[in-house]
């Protein structure tokens, strides 16, 4: 994005005419007086991908994005003001939860569609003087804007773009009820309107709210037909993104708006909202609660690093497959402080084995770590080999007898009692819960096999720490 208060009009003219997110700058300006727009990537790559699809690359988007982060001024209200200048033929209809949260948009649409400055930049497009409602606008080419709800009547109306924004109260979130609303009403009515059935361009934006949310749906029943952009407030992860001809790398632990949020910031914000509400609205990594053995209130958390450590352990579950579908490696790092144990570090990566090799090899020696377990098989047998051919001797083959479930079962105690200890302000704990509680039934058991390996590890060599098992004792 250039910045669009070059005193060249012409230049500025011709750039808004091409450029979104420049546009989107200077909508901010009008409709939101005396306050200071904040550039940022994330608009540039929403812009971008805005465009893609006004231009036919893109035809039906998801946008997952946490909230107050632009996401309605750039995608309900500068957007269509920019279609709408660019073609004044072109029929939108949008759609919000509430019809009043609607109608705000177009009136922010039309705010910025009858400035001075968007007439001398569309001179062609004119809105119609007997169509005007707060509602619906219309220009004299009988395009229009059309502002509606989730659940309402749309009945005779039609349009080559169908924009939908935040199609759930999160008040009512948790109700079964109200979410399957939305989804019929989304499938057996927004749906319909499209003009064009091949050509037609259909946004979804919105922050997660559920696992069972509208996005939720149509990524676990029609994923290859959406393109998908999820922006997180914190990087559980690294994402890259495609911005133009270059690409955007955020790396785990940084925030969506480093100017503008500060991480002490969002961790009062999660401790307001809980780890399950942050983790969907700020993550959009929405959680499933009491999916899976582990139930989340079973969990307990420490704010600060222990005074003293016995000793630590490290976890490997490897892996040497780096396709999407295949599986992580992984590596839990515990520091045992009396009958305690802290989990202080999780790696997690898909890495080809000499990368492999790398991190262990680096991970064991810049630290002194009194056991180093790993999973004596396939990869993990090489790896052993290779490390102990170097002269690490700390080196323990691990062989689970039992299978996966059986073995972290016997976990959940440690977890009930409070001896395992999760810190609560980690940058990977929304990925961490998102495994462990949805076991075994969720995509990935890396993390689980990596923990299940430790505490099996401390069970059979460790006498000091004796746990009850409610079903036994």
């Amino acid at each position: 994005m250039i910045n669009p208060e070059y005193t060249d009009s012409r230049l500025l003219s011709s750039l808004l005419r091409v450029d979104l997110s420049s546009f989107i700058n200077k909508t901010f300006n009008t409709i939101n007086p005396g306050t200071t727009f904040q550039p940022n990537w994330h608009i540039d790559l929403i812009a971008s991908y805005l465009e893609r699809v006004t231009h036919g690359k893109i035809k039906r988007l998801i946008i997952n994005i946490p909230p107050r982060s632009l996401k309605s001024i750039c995608v309900s209200v500068a957007w269509p003001a920019w279609i709408l200048g660019q073609d004044p033929t072109k029929r939108i209809i949008v759609a919000c939860y509430a019809q009043t949260l609607s109608t705000k948009h177009s009136l922010d649409t039309r705010a910025v569609m009858t400035s001075k400055w968007y007439q001398e930049l569309y001179p062609n497009t004119l809105l119609n003087k007997k169509q005007n409602l707060q509602s619906k606008f219309m220009t004299t080419k009988h395009g229009f804007r059309l502002a509606t709800s989730v659940g309402g009547s749309i009945t005779g109306e039609g349009g080559e773009v169908l924009i939908i924004d935040d199609p759930h109260n999160p008040t009512y979130i948790n109700s079964t009820k109200m979410r399957n609303k939305a989804v019929e009403w989304f499938e057996q009515t927004f749906l319909t309107r499209l003009n064009d059935k091949n050509n037609g361009k259909i946004v979804l934006v919105m922050q997660r709210l559920h696992t069972e949310d509208l996005s939720g749906y149509l990524l676990k029943n029609t994923a290859n037909v959406w393109e998908i952009l999820k922006i997180p407030a914190i990087a559980d992860k690294e994402y890259s993104y495609n911005l133009f001809h270059s690409c955007i790398t955020i790396k785990p632990g940084d925030m969506l708006h480093k100017n503008r949020d500060k991480f002490k910031n969002l961790q009062i914000i999660q401790n307001e909202l809980g780890t399950y509400n942050f983790a969907a609205q700020y993550l959009q990594s929405p959680i499933q609660k009491n999916a899976g053995l582990l139930e989340p209130n079973m969990i307990q958390y420490y704010d600060q690093y222990p005074t003293y450590i016995d000793f630590t352990v490290q976890s490997w579950d490897t892996a040497i497959k780096i396709n999407d579908t295949n599986d992580y490696t992984v590596c839990t790092t515990w520091g045992i402080s009396g009958q305690y144990y802290y989990l202080l570090n999780l790696f997690r990566e898909r890495l080809s084995y000499p990368k492999l090799k790398i991190v262990v090899t680096d991970n064991i020696t810049k630290k002194h770590h009194r056991y180093i377990l790993i999973e004596d098989k396939a990869s993990g047998q090489s790896l052993i080999q290779d490390l102990k051919s170097q002269g690490i001797t700390n080196i323990l083959p691990q062989k689970p007898k039992l299978d996966k479930v059986t073995r972290f079962t016997v976990t959940i105690p440690y977890f009930e009692s409070g001896i395992i200890l999760i810190p609560r302000n980690a940058s990977w704990l929304t990925l961490l819960l998102s495994e462990i509680t949805r076991f075994p039934y969720g995509n990935h058991d890396d993390i689980v096999d990596s923990i299940s390996q430790f505490i099996n590890f401390i069970r059979q060599n460790n006498t000091k720490t004796k746990v009850c098992i409610r079903t036994i004792c």
